[in-house]
């Protein structure tokens, strides 16, 4: 049996036009053809007002004041009006004409509900009333948009921006304006655009009389640019400058904020007859530099996210908005870093110290090797100055040579004191990598990072005493070891030399000491003074002659002493008289 077609029982009044009763009389035949006829004959496209006679299992028996019941599908009714029918209950309908297997007028309640929408949409055309509806699918030039029936929304009417990202506009639904109606074509173009201008513009007018500067009130991002954000806040635009986003360091604004967030943020500024507003959302929160010095004592440890690094040091946020500078000398205790990459990178989490807190200046400057064990400490107590240490060669250049005496700091050994009488011009010379050394430990320190070391400082210093051993008047000889413009220098004493000025050289005058002298000459002097302080010794080569002739003089003299001649003469009193006044002149 067809449960889609109705028991004969429960429509008593209809029977099958092609199965007479067996052995009825000829006019009741005719009758019941007859009947049968008039059902087939009823038209289509008839909007009845009828009423629910009995809900079947696939149909409803429904009152249309013709001579039969029509039969309205359920899957044509709404779900929320299938379960909701009683018998007795009104209900539209349209008749589809005779269904020869029903054996009744079939009905539509669909059909109703389609011409009652294009009505109420002629109606919010005519009034210019939005609708509802929803984007259900994209198509060439825009959108298909659900309103009952089917409309096209252009996609330059999507937003009030234009949209780039056509996926997410799937699914929206709202208030849509219809631009252009025709029931007869079944056209109808709207626009989402256009409701959204005239409800922009009555927030607008509300907003403009009732906001204020210091008001928090809450916005949406539109646009995002280097400098900012754009921002509605519900039919007036607003910008956040990038300055106003947080009381940190902002990269980019995107790092921030994103398209379609809605945001709780501060009027800053207000210009109500150009309608220009300023933004900001740090000013939604306290400044945290105003009770900094209270929370960061100095030596106090902190932890904190590197942001960047520089060729002096790297910023390091330890709270939002609050970064300090960790300066690369306050890396490490030992090592001359070049770059603060050496030691942390952008992105790091790293503890640190406060060492000092500018509050006013909104500066607090940040120690990292003050969490490390003091090398300075451990070498002075391992190595005190005045001690002996031995080491590696580590390194040799121009001004020195670097020894490795175990340990993280190298001791130098400055080229001025790797020797007494030698005058070193290029440390390679005397040492390479490797070598081992002797050394005595002259000076450590740690606010210079300098760890000297001797080895000339093992022997005895030539100078000691040096101005005991020669002194003003002496007769000294030596080796000539350097000539200079302005004179030469003569080693008087292994260690010890000293300068013959040019004007000492000779007692005629000399183009250049080197006209006169060279290196290696043997040559006499006498000491005209000594500074044992800044380790000179001025000599005389001219004064020496001069002291010899005065000498030998003296000794001439001496002897006609002796003589029988009693009286040298004038020219001999004469002679005497000049070398005493040279001699007085050298000394």
């Amino acid at each position: 049996m067809d449960n889609n077609k109705p028991d004969q029982t429960d429509l008593p009044g209809e029977m099958d036009p092609e199965s007479p009763a067996a052995g009825a009389p000829a006019g009741e035949e005719d009758f019941a053809r007859m009947f049968a006829a008039s059902l087939q004959s009823t038209g289509e496209g008839q909007v009845i007002h009828g009423k629910v006679i009995k809900v079947l299992k696939d149909f409803v028996a429904v009152d249309i004041n013709k001579k039969s019941e029509g039969m309205l599908p359920l899957e044509d009714l709404p779900e929320e009006e299938r379960g909701a029918l009683n018998p007795g209950d009104p209900i539209e309908v349209m008749t589809e004409g005779y269904d020869a297997s029903l054996g009744a007028i079939r009905l539509s309640r669909s059909k109703v509900m389609k011409i009652r929408v294009w009505d109420d949409l002629q109606k919010a055309f005519d009034d210019g009333t939005p609708v509802q509806g929803a984007i259900v699918a994209k198509v060439k030039g825009g959108y298909t948009v659900d309103i009952g029936v089917k409309a096209f929304l252009p996609g330059s009417q999507v937003d009030l921006r234009p949209v780039r990202d056509t996926d997410p506009v799937i699914g929206i639904s709202g208030k849509f304006k219809i631009l252009k109606f025709s029931r007869k074509k079944a056209n109808v173009v709207v626009s989402r655009r256009s409701f959204m201008e005239e409800e922009r513009e009555v927030q607008r007018s509300g907003l403009l009389d009732h906001i204020k500067e210091g008001d928090v009130v809450e916005a949406r991002v539109k646009n995002i640019t280097d400098y900012g954000v754009f921002m509605d806040l519900g039919g007036l635009d607003g910008l956040m400058h990038v300055t106003d986003m947080s009381y940190g360091k902002v990269g980019h604004p995107s790092d921030l904020c994103k398209v379609g967030e809605l945001y709780q943020v501060r009027v800053i500024r207000f210009d109500r007859e150009r309608g220009r507003i300023s933004l900001g959302l740090k000013q939604t929160k306290s400044d945290p530099w105003l009770d900094l010095d209270a929370k960061y004592q100095p030596g106090m440890r902190v932890h904190g996210k590197v942001t960047n690094t520089t060729k002096y040091g790297a910023f390091i946020e330890i709270e939002e908005g609050v970064e300090g500078l960790l300066h690369i000398s306050e890396m490490s205790w030992s090592k001359r870093l070049k770059d603060p990459s050496e030691v942390m990178k952008a992105g790091d989490t790293v503890e640190v110290v406060a060492l000092k807190v500018d509050k006013a200046s909104k500066k607090i400057s940040l120690g990292y090797k003050q969490l490390l064990s003091n090398p300075w400490d451990e070498l002075r107590a391992l190595h005190p100055e005045g001690s002996i240490v031995e080491g590696v060669v580590k390194n040799v250049a121009d001004f020195g040579v670097f020894v490795d005496v175990g340990g993280d700091i190298d001791g130098l050994l400055h080229v001025s004191d790797l020797s007494w009488n030698t005058r070193v011009k290029n440390p390679s010379e005397l040492f390479k990598k490797g070598d081992h050394v002797r050394a005595k430990v002259l000076k450590i320190d740690p606010e210079a990072q300098k760890f000297s070391l001797g080895i000339k400082q093992l022997a005895e210093d030539p100078w000691a005493g040096v101005e005991k051993r020669f002194r003003k008047g002496d007769i000294v000889t030596g080796k000539v070891t350097r000539v200079a413009d302005f004179g030469a220098f003569v080693e008087i004493a292994d260690g010890v030399e000293g300068l013959v000025h040019v004007s000492e050289i000779s007692r005629e005058k000399i183009e250049s000491p080197a006209a006169a002298l060279k290196v290696g000459d043997e040559v006499g002097a006498v000491v005209l003074g000594v500074d044992r302080a800044n380790k000179k010794v001025s000599l005389s080569i001219r004064g020496h002659a001069d002291e010899l002739d005065r000498k030998n003089m003296e000794s001439y003299l001496g002897k006609q002493a002796e003589s029988p001649i009693e009286n040298i003469g004038a020219l001999g009193e004469a002679l005497l008289a000049k070398f005493k006044a040279n001699g007085e002149q050298n000394h």
